[in-house]
């Protein structure tokens, strides 16, 4: 017999928990370790509780739900993802990748069904970056990529401390890191892309993830008043930076690195931001991603000499100071192919129609494959928009992407 999940109750959890930061729009913000956070962790671990996981939090806040199994020695069979969102977010990015593995979970339950090895479903701490940096930060951690403690320390714009806003929700938990470690890991989650959709394909089988390299660039030239001061004579932070911006957009498109090469400048801002003040300093955010790590070092490449150039007054004529701050990096992480396998396999005994896909984002499962066997399940968003208010989902693609995973996670616990 073919077990399936009940897709009504996984998109009426999903509504119940988007009530939690609604937005006018439509979307949610839920930022990491605020009030809201605080409430829609507290919803989603009563759920866990009704549906018999026993629940451990760790000291950065990760929440781990493990369904027993036959077998308590084994090491469980984990899936999982993040419920905190985009300052404008949507209902799907992260939470369905809780609430399909809270159904499989149910699912079983409903079906009286005891797997070999325990099952494990995780909500990761700050997935999203937003609000504290690193992004990935509970699966950072986990997986050791950093210490605890530079997370801990790390702090928002207003700054409040990831150790005190843990406190605040009553998630600073006491396990230590570690302490429930998984045999494999299996994530599903929407693309976040156009692709499946408009391939009219309902299943992403994700083999890897997109290499990421994150700066923090300062441009420095001088403010002067807009009147007096002559074209010739100004050392205008703005337009010297409009040039490197425009220069990781063009890196990003050159047949060299395309199609997989990505180039984003996200964040502005302008120093003193007057009207008649020819801008002195320029900080901006760059974003650079690639499948390939010798590519992606080639993109990195051609963006510092882009910037020694600007810095040197070859791009402008006018000499300004460039510096670049790493903030964050991951290679580029193929997942495991036996999962990835498996994964396929159980899209094909379903029925439903799928494809090979990378996926261009960061995901919790990217540091997850550090450690353990790690896949992904894609399905298709409305018009591949997310970390937006708009971002929507057809029920049916969600019920089915949750029964591969309902599948997969039955065929590793055997």
């Amino acid at each position: 017999m073919t077990v399936s999940v009940n897709g009504q109750r996984l998109w009426q959890s999903l509504m119940d928990l988007a009530r939690i930061g609604a937005t006018p729009k439509g979307g949610n913000c839920r930022l990491a370790l605020s009030v809201l956070d605080g409430q829609g962790r507290d919803l989603v671990v009563g759920w866990m509780r009704e549906a018999g996981l026993a629940i451990t939090v760790d000291q950065i806040g990760n929440i781990f739900g493990v369904r027993p199994g036959r077998d308590p020695q084994r090491r469980p069979v984990m899936t999982g993802s993040h419920i905190d969102t985009q300052p404008t977010g949507g209902r799907f990015d992260g939470c369905y990748g809780v609430m399909a593995g809270l159904e499989v979970m149910r699912t079983l339950n409903d079906h009286g069904i005891t797997t070999e090895a325990p099952l494990a479903l995780a909500i990761w701490t700050n997935e999203e970056g937003t609000r504290f940096v690193p992004v990935m930060m509970g699966s950072g951690v986990h997986c050791g990529v950093f210490p605890l403690e530079t997370a801990l320390t790390a702090t928002d714009l207003d700054g409040l401390a990831v150790r005190d806003e843990l406190a605040a929700i009553g998630y600073a938990g006491s396990a230590p890191i570690g302490t429930v470690q998984a045999a494999c890991y299996l994530e599903a989650h929407i693309e976040q892309g156009p692709i499946l959709e408009a391939e009219q394909t309902v299943v992403g089988v994700v083999t890897g993830s997109l290499g990421l390299r994150w700066y923090d660039v300062t441009v420095t030239g001088m403010e002067a008043h807009a009147g007096p001061t002559p074209m010739a004579l100004r050392r205008d932070a703005l337009y010297a930076a409009t040039h490197l911006m425009q220069t990781v957009i063009e890196i990003a498109n050159d047949p060299a690195f395309a199609p997989l090469g990505r180039g984003t400048v996200g964040v502005v801002r302008v120093h003193p931001a007057s009207r008649n003040v020819i801008p002195g300093r320029v900080d901006f955010t760059v974003d650079l991603r690639h499948e390939d790590a010798a590519l992606l070092d080639q993109m990195e490449q051609r963006f510092r000499v882009a910037a020694a150039a600007l810095a040197a007054g070859e791009t402008t004529g006018t000499r300004v100071d460039v510096q670049i701050v790493d903030v964050q990096q991951f290679s580029p992480t193929p997942f495991d192919r036996a999962l990835v396998e498996c994964v396929r396999s159980e899209a094909r005994a379903r029925g439903s129609s799928h494809r090979d896909i990378v996926t261009g984002a960061g995901h919790d499962a990217v540091y997850m494959a550090r450690r353990v066997p790690t896949a992904m399940i894609f399905v298709p968003c409305k018009d591949g928009i997310s970390h937006n208010e708009v971002e929507d989902a057809d029920p049916r693609h969600l019920e089915a992407g949750a029964n591969v995973l309902l599948g997969a996670m039955l065929a590793q616990a055997e």
